[in-house]
């Protein structure tokens, strides 16, 4: 029966038996188109109440479909059949785009009172998760390193009985605690250029862990460290471990001619009692000997946090490093000045390798100049940096040892008619991230956000306008230097939303997921949605389409903000970090570090 089924219906039809089944008939192809060969189907050996078995199948293969219908009363399931693909269709549809996050506010650390002056050196100029998001760090201008540990993973766990019990869920936001703080460099001066090197904490990165301690990198303007964080127990002595009333000396009870009293003990173990002639010349001791002999003990109760300098890489930069990424093979790390970018070892600090040098021959024919670079987060062999004219370029390492020339070039072709003063300093790139496959670029420029795709160079995927309201103020903004602003970007970790900061200490969050028109703008306080802006956009393209480029725009009214208030320019939200696995990112308004979730 199933094998007359699926060779003459092909599993759509149903078969029940009929009458006629014995008699002669004439066999066609399965095509239906006429054929000189005859063949007698023979009775079923079984009665016709029974199941049919192989025997039924004989010659069914050419058999008309016409004439199974009607040997074999071959009944229609239409219906159950659309149902069938309606079923399919629910299954292999595209889901729609994912719903804007409603942000809310969870930590803050640092919050300053109104009206109390930051301190220069007290601003966080650089924020970095860790891999696993159980770790987060930042550092100042003053070169502090500042490191927070989750505590909501550690907290209400128990026997995997218990939580199932509880039913206990892990969809509680993240929760962060100060951990440990230590002083990462020093301001230096360099005697030969008469060069002032400040302190200030340029960029973090998370190095891997082992052991139970953690590592990272952090490095100021020329100088790069290695640092690792561990816990030491914390070594004391205790009390003496016999007790003077109950010592025994020689195998009876004696009362203790040492007296118990620490005024008596002098350095060196000497001892104040004359009476006792245990330093004399000729080492004598009393008699009966010592009552007693009281040891102290050292324990370790306690645990302390300590960060030690493991490496120093130095003197290999003549210009500010901008940037360092660690490569994902766990042992080697690049670091990008404005002309040059290094290839470093992790445990060899007297030598790197320069793999892109931009340093033309004559100085004044430089026109531009690298301003990041990042390691691809999976591939060791390939990295990306961008430039000040808004380029970003994709290097492989295994092309050649000096890696001047790049595989691939991704840049915007500028409009014509729209070259101005300014078009230059404002396509310059200040940040680039790799989201987390490794699939997409996300670039950072004074105007705008863009995702690029790795293997589409002629544009980007999308762009997000964040600044096209200060186009008519780019004036002003040049001459309070403003329009310098390194601004970060970063992706969330399912590479559906990307976010980055602006003035008024507000930060951008936008969906680049098909369909969305996700364009939030919050502000970094304990009311983030206060400024919240929805603007409707035309919907984004699929990431995994290449028809349509999308524009999406932020608020856009010019020199106000969503609440009418003009912006102010010397607040400005510059470092911001996604968490790796949730929807939870960190941001630093001035000395603060606010925390906020989805």
């Amino acid at each position: 029966m199933d094998k007359l089924r699926n060779l003459v219906t092909k599993g759509v039809k149903k078969i029940s038996p009929g009458s006629g089944s014995g008699s002669k008939k004439r066999i066609t192809s399965g095509r239906g188109t006429s054929s000189s060969r005859y063949t007698r189907v023979p009775p079923p050996p079984v009665p016709l109440s029974q199941p049919f078995k192989e025997e039924i199948g004989v010659g069914a293969h050419d058999m008309n479909y016409v004439e199974a219908q009607k040997n074999y009363s071959i009944e229609e399931e239409n219906e159950v059949y659309a149902v069938n693909l309606d079923e399919d269709d629910e299954n292999t549809a595209p889901a729609g785009p994912p719903p804007p996050l409603e942000w809310k506010f969870s930590q803050v650390f640092g919050e300053r009172t109104a009206g109390e002056e930051v301190q220069e050196v007290d601003i966080i100029s650089a924020i970095e998760f860790d891999k696993s998001g159980d770790h987060l760090a930042t550092g100042d201008r003053g070169g502090r390193v500042v490191l927070f540990e989750r505590t909501d993973t550690k907290e209400n766990i128990g026997s995997r009985r218990e939580l199932e019990r509880m039913d206990y869920s892990v969809s509680r936001h993240p929760e962060f605690r100060y951990k440990t703080e230590f002083q990462s460099h020093e301001p230096e001066f360099d005697y030969l250029k008469s060069l002032e090197i400040e302190e200030k904490i340029n960029k973090i990165r998370w190095c891997q862990s082992s052991n139970g301690a953690l590592f990272l990198l952090s490095t100021n303007d020329k100088t790069i460290k290695y640092w690792k964080v561990q816990e030491k127990k914390v070594k004391k002595i205790s009390e003496m471990n016999i007790d003077p009333s109950r010592a025994v000396g020689n195998g009876s009870v004696a009362s203790s001619s040492v007296s118990s009293s620490p005024k008596q003990c002098l350095a060196n173990g000497g001892y104040a009692d004359r009476s006792v002639n245990c330093l004399s010349n000729d080492l004598s001791f009393p008699p009966g000997g010592f009552s007693s002999l009281r040891l102290p003990v050292v324990t370790s109760n306690e645990t302390s946090l300590v960060a030690r300098c493991r490496r120093v890489y130095a003197h290999a930069h003549d210009y500010h490093i901008n940037s360092i990424s660690n490569n994902s093979d766990g042992e080697t790390f690049i670091s990008a000045d404005d002309l040059r970018i290094n290839l470093w070892n992790l445990e060899i600090s007297n030598q790197s390798f320069n793999i892109v040098d931009v340093k033309p021959t004559n100085m004044e024919d430089l026109t531009e100049v690298i301003t990041s670079a990042e390691f691809h987060p999976s591939h060791c062999n390939t990295l990306a940096y961008s430039s000040s004219k808004g380029s970003i370029r994709l290097v492989d390492l295994r092309q050649s040892a000096l890696c001047d020339s790049h595989s691939k070039l991704f840049e915007e072709q500028e409009a014509p008619g729209s070259r101005s003063f300014f078009t230059e300093i404002i396509a310059s790139i200040s940040d680039i991230k790799f989201s987390k496959d490794g699939r997409y670029i996300l670039s950072r420029d004074y105007m705008t956000l863009k995702l690029w795709d790795i293997n589409m160079d002629s544009g980007p995927v999308s762009t997000f306008q964040v600044h096209e309201y200060l186009r008519p103020k780019l004036c002003d903004l040049y001459e309070n230097d403003s329009i310098f602003d390194k601004f970060e970007c970063c992706l969330s970790g399912d590479g559906l939303r990307v976010a980055t900061g602006s003035y008024s200490n507000l930060f951008r969050v936008f969906g680049c997921a098909a369909g969305t028109t996700e364009a939030t703008t919050l502000e970094a306080s304990k009311n983030p949605m206060r400024r919240q802006v929805q603007t409707p956009s035309r919907p984004s393209r699929s990431l995994s389409s290449s028809i349509t480029r999308v524009v999406r725009r932020g608020s856009e009214s010019p020199g106000v903000d969503a609440n009418g208030n003009s912006f102010d320019f010397t607040t400005k939200l510059l470092h911001l970090a996604w968490h790796p696995t949730e929807n939870s990112i960190a941001c630093a308004a001035a000395n603060s570090l606010y925390m906020y979730y989805a």
